[in-house]
């Protein structure tokens, strides 16, 4: 017989955004993000201001999410928490705030793999969205991290490619700190994207064996580009900033498409879902979507607001581990480095 009314406290603190969702069953009643926009005037996030500002928003953001959801914490089945990978400053703020509450309640504590909750975002109870099934390939793309995933049930996953150098939001970030733009350029590329020709400048894209990502030689590539054309004319990017970012995300696109395209030629799974911050682009929705018609793909793309750092992704993850009794201990420890 299904358990009744499990509801899960999630928190993510592994980056600079302090986050608390509640689950019941599978349904997200609250997901509150207090975002940190203090990093933008360095250009990037700054771990030391990171951690700290995890410290002030933390019990606010829980407060507002248990608020939010109506639900007391005296109802709370159990509290999940991001383990890692991340900031080691910022986990150990969520971590040690997971495992104090926890213990107060006494209540079960559920760690979670951050990379895991970004594919497992996809089944959280929506009308309209569809879950993938089993087995699947997961494209996790983030200012952190770049991975083809197979996988094959919630807790069995295999990385099968990843960056060997920077991830695609790290191309997107320091591509629009070359051509002046703020932090995080990746959302400002992609609208003005949309404005320019995507065949204006042609950056040659990388090759790497297998289904590896490689993005340092496209940046250092883009940096010459526009070094080279200022110096002939230094309102080069003024007058054609449209199509550079057109360019830009043209070329990361295709690199991504490219890879997606092996992996399903190697596994045979047509089953592709997205997850992952820069996963929140139009150009690489589009392109994704464009792959059923060309390619014979079933594509799964989560909805906007779990697709960014967020809480829900990991109350989902909780809550299945939660049905497996699948519990952490109070000497669990944050990872900065943690592998899938």
């Amino acid at each position: 017989m299904a358990k009744q009314n499990i509801f899960i406290l999630g928190i993510e603190s592994s980056c600079d955004d302090t986050s608390a969702a509640i689950i019941q069953n599978g349904t997200v009643l609250s997901n509150v993000v207090a975002s940190q926009k203090i990093h933008e005037a360095y250009g990037g996030v700054v771990p030391e201001l990171a951690s700290r500002a995890h410290q002030q928003n933390i019990v606010p953001v829980v407060d507002q999410a248990l608020k939010k959801a109506g639900v007391t914490k005296n109802q709370l089945s159990a509290i999940a928490f991001t383990r890692g990978p991340g900031l080691m400053g910022s986990l150990l703020v969520g971590t040690s705030f997971a495992k104090s509450l926890a213990y107060g309640l006494n209540i079960p504590l559920i760690d979670v793999n951050h990379m895991q909750a970004h594919i497992l975002a996809h089944f959280i109870e929506e009308t309209d969205f569809k879950k993938p099934p089993f087995p699947f390939l997961a494209m996790t793309i983030s200012g952190g991290h770049t991975q083809i995933v197979k996988v094959d049930n919630y807790f069995d996953m295999t990385v099968i490619g990843e960056t060997i150098d920077d991830a695609v939001g790290e191309a997107y970030d320091k591509s629009g700190k070359i051509l002046g733009l703020g932090y995080p350029a990746g959302p400002e590329i992609d609208k003005r994207a949309q404005l320019g020709n995507p065949k204006a400048f042609q950056f040659t894209k990388p090759r790497v064996d297998g289904l590896n990502f490689s993005f340092s030689g496209l940046k250092t590539a883009i940096l010459y580009f526009v070094q080279k054309q200022t110096k002939a004319n230094p309102k080069f990017i003024e007058d054609n900033l449209n199509d550079i970012c057109a360019s830009i995300q043209y070329t990361i696109i295709g690199i991504l498409i490219d890879k997606l395209k092996k992996a399903t030629k190697e596994t045979g799974i047509k089953h592709i879902a997205i997850g992952g911050g820069v996963s929140a682009n139009s150009g690489i929705r589009k392109a994704l979507k464009d792959g059923e018609q060309k390619f014979g793909w079933t594509t799964y793309i989560p909805k906007f607001e779990y697709t960014t750092d967020n809480a829900a992704m990991i109350a989902i993850v909780g809550y299945l581990k939660f049905l497996e009794d699948d519990f952490a201990e109070q000497d669990v420890m944050a990872s900065a480095r943690l592998k899938i």
